[in-house]
């Protein structure tokens, strides 16, 4: 009987899950479908240099979803489960302290780290773990009821837990048990019809709307499943156009004339989805929650750590220009709102349009006098991540290679392929979030936060957290490596 890869098992996984919740939520196929069409008219518009990041067919079958958990024994299942497929936790994003509202969660992201296996399919899964131990969301009570209450639940079956740890182990399954897999797989990030207490929900949710999403439901679901798209600002105007509320500003760097680098990211609002709710007396009702949205992402160059640094100053630096440039009688902050949901189903509040419209403006401003405007700059000034290639069939001059990338590249021995930005940005992150659903929720920054980082995540999942600045650097390195030797140099500076 043949097996089936965990590269295989990663796809089939993705394609599944992207059908189950488009069954469940019908604007996602509506999303999925206006993306196609943008990407088809990017690369017709644009021919080859549209495929720059990532093949055509890569883009069209990428997707990232993300779930959310509640405890670390939780994580660590979670972790055995993308294990199966070949997906590794990457980066430490801490969104308690990137919101302005209650979001009590530390996250990461799995997914496949090597070159070969993200060329098979590059699915990836935010996942975020909530904090019931900070108190400055949750006092001793609370807590101690929160602990009590995920617990006793439990998520995966132990038939999925078991050919998880098996595929892991053995690289694949054979096809019956690859079968039986992705089955119990996709039905366990499947919304759940089971009943919710809608007064322990609605506890939960006065403190912070994503810890009700997590600790106030018996199961975890998929929140979102997020296209990538090669045009965001103009997905953007279709959606709208075809009556879809979306969110008021897309996530992430402004729209400029220089390179893409990191990621977009937009949605449309979080949809008031019916729910089964137990009330205090035993009986059910109908009701509605504000969980699950649909968002899409355009992906650009990844940038190293300089890179990063200039990139995050620059954002902190629109958001002052920004609000210096308010006009009388408005308001910056235009009401603000937590990444969770809402029982009584009611809108969501966020900064406007124009709000959002003049800080993109200012940050594109910044970009413009200060961002490495090409390609060839960002990797001269090492800001951004690429793979060099010896150019073997150049024009000579008769002048031997140098020692130096910015020479190497500028007299054509060397060609730069730009590395695709794999993973996610937490101010983005809480963005969408707050932008989506309704709720400030309770947070007293009067207290110390419950102390979280990449090591204490590491031990959490019981595997290694990886740094997302490594993998790149390795991979460019490797490149490079490579070049000098074809170029018969003993190193590229």
């Amino acid at each position: 009987m043949s097996s089936i890869t965990q590269g295989r098992l990663r796809a089939a996984f993705a394609r599944r899950l992207s059908e189950m919740y488009g069954r469940e939520v019908p604007a996602y196929r509506t999303l999925v479908e206006v993306s196609h069409e943008v990407n088809l008219d990017v690369l017709r518009r644009a021919g080859a240099g549209a495929e720059r990041l990532g093949s055509i067919g890569r883009v069209t079958a990428e997707r990232h979803g993300a779930i959310r958990v509640g405890t670390p024994g939780e994580l660590r299942q979670v972790a055995r489960i993308f294990g199966a497929m070949g997906m590794r936790p990457v980066g430490f994003y801490d969104l308690r302290d990137t919101a302005s509202s209650a979001v009590p969660v530390v996250s990461t992201a799995f997914r496949p780290v090597t070159e070969d296996e993200l060329a098979v399919n590059p699915f990836r899964v935010f996942t975020s773990m909530l904090t019931p131990g900070d108190p400055r969301f949750f006092d001793a009570g609370l807590r101690g009821r929160l602990e009590a209450f995920l617990s006793a639940r439990r998520l995966f079956p132990p038939e999925l837990l078991e050919l998880a740890a098996e595929a892991e182990a053995e690289g694949g399954l054979p096809e019956e048990r690859a079968e039986r897999f992705l089955r119990l797989a996709v039905e366990a990030f499947a919304l759940s019809a089971e009943p919710i207490d809608r007064a322990w929900y609605e506890e939960l949710e006065r403190v912070s709307a994503v810890a009700a999403d997590i600790g106030g439901v018996a199961s975890t679901h998929i929140n979102h499943l997020t296209p990538r798209v090669l045009d965001i600002d103009e997905l953007y105007r279709r959606m709208t156009g075809r009556g879809i509320t979306m969110i008021d500003a897309i996530q992430g760097p402004p729209r400029w004339a220089g390179p893409d680098v990191l990621l977009r990211q937009t949605s449309f609002r979080a949809l008031a989805e019916p729910r089964v709710l137990r009330e205090p007396d035993g009986t059910v009702t109908t009701g509605s929650l504000r969980v699950r949205f649909g968002e899409v992402e355009a992906r650009g160059i990844a940038l190293t750590r300089d890179g990063r640094r200039l990139y995050d100053d620059l954002m902190s630096r629109a958001d002052h220009l920004a609000r210096e440039t308010v006009p009388a009688g408005s308001s910056v902050s235009g009401g603000s709102s937590a990444g969770g949901s809402s029982v009584s189903g009611g809108s969501p509040a966020g900064a406007g349009r124009g709000e959002a419209a003049r800080r993109d403006a200012v940050a594109r401003s910044l970009w413009e006098r200060e961002f490495p405007a090409s390609e060839r700059d960002l990797a001269v000034r090492r800001m951004g991540f690429f793979t060099y290639h010896a150019v073997e069939d150049r024009p000579r001059d008769g002048r031997p290679p140098v020692a130096d990338l910015a020479a190497l590249l500028d007299a054509g021995w060397l060609r730069a392929e730009p590395i695709v930005y794999e993973d996610f940005l937490p101010r983005s992150a809480a963005g969408i979030f707050q932008s989506n659903l309704s709720g400030e929720g309770v947070k007293d920054d009067s207290l110390t936060g419950a102390g979280y980082d990449l090591g204490l995540l590491s031990e959490a999942i019981g595997r290694e957290v990886l740094d997302p600045f490594a993998l790149y650097e390795a991979q460019q390195e490797r490149s490079l490596r490579q070049a000098a030797r074809a170029l018969g140099l003993p190193a590229v500076l």
